[in-house]
């Protein structure tokens, strides 16, 4: 009879663990895919972790820093565009690059190119900060990443990786990378969607990030690349300060780090 009952409750834990895993794995697709609100065009964001993330609308795919193997990927649409950020293994990972890129273009800067294989180096369109290109109907616009202050050992030094602005009919996109709170990042205008680092001591705190959000207002904002080495940055407290100076700002938290 114990037995019997012993058998009874681990089948509950273990239907019951299933059950919850699989409405975990739902919510966090139901997390993942948004709409977001854009003037003329119609854009989904995906993220997939850190600082990796999909943009997509119609026909183009964007791929930013795309990392964790081909299985991060899977059940994904495949990228017309990659790009990538900077140097570290959280922004460039050569074989990932490899496992999905099919036909899509390679965007990327100088450094990142010289660090890429033979056969993905020849592919790479390379941008140098301030640079503008027109790629399958979207405008990209490279915008300097760094530290500050600024210093020559720094972890990330101006003119080595690039943020981007991605524009199509008036949307407005800006995946910044690692970065401080620049003043090209405060002088931008018109952003409708932000990717915002906030992982100190490698980009911002909550409190600089906010700030510098605050200075350039864009209508939605993504925390995002928010894991450093004391953990998970508090993004509940970015969008509270956020909103503090500006509430008509749409901060939108989503779980970069489901595991």
């Amino acid at each position: 009879m114990k037995k019997v009952l012993l058998l009874s409750i681990l089948f509950i834990i273990v239907v019951g663990g299933l059950f919850a895993l699989n409405k975990r794995s739902q919510d966090q697709q139901q997390q993942t895919i948004v709409n977001t609100p854009a003037p003329t065009v119609s854009l989904q964001v995906t993220p997939i972790t850190h600082a990796s993330l999909i943009l997509q609308s119609g026909e183009t795919v964007i791929y930013a820093d795309p990392t964790g193997g081909a299985a991060a990927y899977a059940g994904q649409p495949a990228p017309t565009m990659v790009v990538v950020t900077d140097i570290h293994g959280d922004h460039l990972n050569a074989d990932t690059i490899a496992a999905v890129i099919g036909d899509a273009t390679l965007i990327v800067p100088q450094a990142v190119k010289d660090q890429l294989p033979t056969e993905l180096a020849a592919r790479a369109v390379v941008m140098a900060n301030g640079d503008v290109i027109e790629q399958q109907g979207f405008t990209l616009t490279a915008i300097p990443m760094y530290n500050l202050p600024e210093t020559a050992d720094s972890r990330h030094v101006k003119g080595r990786g690039n943020g981007y602005v991605i524009e199509k009919d008036g949307l407005r996109m800006y995946i910044a990378g690692d970065t401080a709170g620049t003043p090209e990042m405060r002088a931008l205008k018109d952003i409708d969607i932000a990717f915002i680092p906030m992982n100190p001591p490698f980009t911002m705190t909550v409190e600089e990030a906010a700030d510098a959000v605050l200075a350039f207002q864009p209508a939605q904002v993504y925390p995002y690349h928010y894991r450093g080495q004391d953990g998970l940055s508090d993004v509940s407290k970015f969008k509270e300060l956020v909103n503090a100076g500006n509430p008509n700002i749409d901060v939108v938290l989503l779980d970069w780090y489901p595991e």
